[in-house]
């Protein structure tokens, strides 16, 4: 679908991230109507649902937060609180699947994201997974998107409808500090994010984890600053 097209539906995974603020941006800026979809998933940085429901309000998307107990599961440091988040040195991160990997998070995502779709009538989704500037998550490789793409349309009633879900990756390929210029010529308020996998009780970002310091890279690559608070000190 191109700019200027006839408006469709589409459904935007909506974590409140930098990568998911964009995506969100690039479906409104091609003609989209926006749902978005975030998940409570018993992750210790729950500030960003607020964030995502600061960016749903933006951007005039209807938004629903799906409730889902991944801590169960644990296995990860986002939602085992007694595995701590580790400060991995910038030209260590993507080396092989960090602690902070939540198993089999984003192929339950877009599962959960095609029953809603079904029910919905929509059949593009949109996802902010990026595999360059990246923390080495297994989801996020354009094979396993590709495969996804072919699973859900196989395994709901899409596919004897004669209808096929479309997984849009428009930052797949995009370097952190490409993303940010894209976003910002794209009008997105990036304080309206949270990155930081291990925030403070107010919510500023602890600038340690991978997470803020792919973010810190890539604004200063990009020649902006970053909106965020970070602790004194906090620079790359």
């Amino acid at each position: 679908m191109r700019k200027g097209d006839i408006m469709n539906k589409c459904l935007v995974l909506l974590s409140g991230g930098l990568d998911s603020a964009t995506c969100l941006a690039i479906a409104v800026d091609n003609g989209f109507k926006p749902y978005a979809l975030s998940f409570d998933y018993g992750q210790r940085h729950k500030v960003e649902l607020e964030k995502a429901k600061a960016l749903a309000k933006r951007y005039n998307a209807t938004h629903f937060i799906f409730p889902l107990s991944l801590n169960i599961i644990g296995g990860s440091a986002l939602t085992d609180m007694s595995i701590d988040v580790p400060d991995v040195p910038l030209e260590k991160i993507g080396e092989g699947v960090p602690i902070t990997y939540v198993p089999a998070r984003n192929t339950i995502f877009l599962s959960i994201a095609a029953g809603f779709c079904e029910v919905n009538d929509i059949e593009h989704i949109f996802i902010g997974v990026n595999a360059l500037d990246y923390s080495g998550y297994p989801d996020c490789r354009p094979e396993f998107i590709k495969a996804m793409e072919k699973a859900i349309t196989l395994g709901t009633k899409y596919s004897d409808m004669g209808k096929s879900f479309k997984i849009h990756t428009p930052l797949i390929d995009l370097k952190k500090s490409e993303i940010i210029k894209l976003g910002i010529s794209l009008g997105v308020d990036y304080s309206l994010t949270n990155s930081c996998y291990n925030p403070d009780e107010s919510g500023n970002p602890c600038g340690k984890c991978d997470s803020c310091k792919l973010r810190l890279k890539g604004f200063k690559e990009a020649g902006f600053k970053d909106p965020l608070k970070y602790p004194e000190g906090i620079e790359l």
